[in-house]
């Protein structure tokens, strides 16, 4: 047998030595976070343990026969699925929520094949601890670039830009926080049929992504508030970000009027669901103001309705807030687009990997 108890911290250092990370929880806790790559092969699916839970209440004993059916059954299944093309050297990592016998009986089955199998001590509970723990850690190894600059300015085409660019040496390093969030950060952020992950899950996709950046080289990342929808950033990282030098994008009004009408071309599309959304902002606005966008954009006259937004709203907010959070705001370095083309982004991404921040 080789089966063989490993630490949360030190499966969250060794995770990359694995073949294969197994998640041994149920169809709904896998969803809801999951290690980096985890595949799911639920020793107990969401029905099965529903029904085996409600049993156990009542008698125990019977509980446990029918759980143990129900196991083996599904880890004979998994095994014929995914594990007989596995060769002899093939090295998996399993957990399920705490260490114990979900995550216990998949371990022992693949141990007793020949598999030297690792499982976590704990389970996912312990390994979601030392992850938050080690996020601060990962944030402070690293340095940031913050891109700077009013509502349209380009900030995420920009980033997502520098992230395309497998040709240059070295790559440039990219944290795109509304991308791992399914959300573009502000009222009117929200993306039609794109459901944000768990506060976990985005924790798991921020800490994954940390730790893969080299500290020798700049990150680059968007300048966001504290919650990107209904997910927080890490204090940790939230912290550092405000620390950092910044760039300040600018681009013509009349251009980010453009930009994010291309952007969000599914408002114009759907003018309910964005009157729908521009309700949210009756609090901080008025509901005068509010219905008058509302009653412009059910007119087909969403470009006033954006050119208005920007002017009222979104840009005094905006200023204020980096005024007030961002340290190197004040002596950002101004980067001036002229217009949004592509041509005119990538240029900018150029001189940014070739040239240093000051």
């Amino acid at each position: 047998m080789s089966l063989h108890p490993i630490s949360a911290e030190a499966a969250l250092q060794q995770l990359d030595q694995f073949d294969t990370v197994v998640d041994a929880r149920t169809e709904d806790e896998y969803q809801l976070d999951r290690l980096p790559l985890a595949v799911n092969w639920p020793t107990l699916n969401n029905l099965e343990r529903i029904e085996v839970g409600t049993l156990y209440k009542s008698n125990a004993f019977e509980a446990k026969k029918m759980g143990a059916a129900m196991a083996a059954s599904n880890i004979a299944k998994h095994i014929r699925q995914h594990v007989m093309d596995k060769p002899r050297d093939w090295k998996p990592l399993t957990y399920c929520w705490r260490g114990g016998k979900r995550s216990g009986s998949l371990s022992l089955i693949l141990s007793e094949i020949g598999f030297r199998v690792h499982i976590i001590e704990g389970g996912y509970k312990a390994f979601r601890a030392a992850l938050v723990d080690d996020i601060p850690k990962q944030v402070e190894r690293l340095n940031f670039i913050v891109i700077c600059g009013p509502t349209g300015s380009g900030k995420t085409r920009l980033l997502q830009t520098l992230a395309a660019m497998h040709g240059s040496e070295p790559t440039p390093q990219v944290l795109d926080l509304e991308a791992l969030a399914n959300h573009r950060s502000s009222v009117l952020g929200v993306l039609p049929g794109v459901a944000q992950p768990s506060q976990k899950a985005f924790d798991s996709m921020v800490w994954n992504a940390l730790r893969q950046f080299d500290p020798s080289r700049p990150v680059y990342v968007e300048s966001e508030s504290k919650k990107v929808g209904n997910v927080a950033v890490p204090e940790a990282l939230m912290q550092k970000m405000r620390a950092s030098p910044c760039l300040n994008l600018q681009l013509p009004l009349e251009e980010r009027v453009a930009l994010l009408m291309e952007d969000y071309d599914f408002f114009v599309k759907d003018t309910a669901f964005f009157c729908e959304r521009l309700g949210a902002l009756t609090a901080a606005r008025g509901r005068e103001l509010v219905q008058k966008w509302q009653d412009l954009a059910r007119n087909n006259q969403c470009e006033t309705v954006v050119q208005e937004l920007l002017t009222l709203h979104y840009d005094p907010v905006y200023l204020q807030s980096m005024q007030r959070n961002f340290q190197g705001y004040a002596n950002a370095t101004q980067v001036t687009l002229t217009h949004r083309s592509p041509q005119m982004i990538s240029a900018v991404a150029q001189r940014l990997t070739t040239q240093k921040l000051d």
